[in-house]
């Protein structure tokens, strides 16, 4: 009988295993979304959540044929049923101030920090570009954010330092030209 106990607890434990390995196993889809104008790049990443698709990564640059774009990679297991509850917004502005206020008032309606970068848009010039989501299935949280940019590391390292004491987490960091700073480090932090 003791024996028993002590299988048992064991054959759980290995069935757990391998239902995890099997999940982490399954294949993937991949959509690469890129385009030079901001408000077509939210539409299309909503399309694409609409299709079972979920934001991967961002970079923004020059593509051999594309010229300036913010390129993005979407994913989704091939097995899994398509979902519609993430909504995508994509935030751009070329004064911090601007993207600061965007970025609360987003993540006071339910969206979360995903990735940044910086990239010459068809209109704007140079600017920082935010993706956030709202997961309807998730009970969201209201984070609140806070948007570093200075052209000096000893600056930002002040401003983080400041902002880690205080429980902010750094989420993500970008140096890029924007058009009111020029080259600045532009860091976002968020506390839950």
């Amino acid at each position: 009988m003791s024996n028993r106990r002590t299988l048992l607890p064991a054959w759980i434990v290995t069935v757990g295993m391998s239902v995890v390995a099997y999940a982490a196993d399954l294949p993937l889809e991949y959509r690469i979304l890129a385009t030079s104008r901001t408000s077509t790049m939210e539409k299309e990443l909503n399309d694409a959540a609409d299709s079972g698709y979920r934001f991967s990564r961002v970079m923004g640059g020059a593509t051999a044929a594309g010229g300036p774009e913010v390129v993005i990679a979407m994913v989704r297991e091939k097995a899994e049923a398509i979902k519609e509850t993430r909504r995508y917004k994509l935030l751009a502005a070329t004064r911090t101030s601007t993207t600061q206020r965007e970025m609360q008032q987003a993540a006071d309606d339910g969206y979360e920090y995903l990735g940044q970068t910086v990239f010459e848009t068809a209109f704007g010039g140079p600017e920082v570009v935010i993706i956030m989501e709202r997961d309807r299935s998730r009970n969201n949280v209201r984070p609140s954010y806070r948007l570093l940019a200075t052209s000096k590391t000893s600056t930002m390292q002040r401003e983080l330092t400041a902002l880690g004491e205080q429980g902010y987490r750094l989420m993500g960091m970008t140096v890029g030209k924007t058009a009111i700073g020029g080259d600045e480090i532009i860091s976002i932090l968020r506390k839950d």
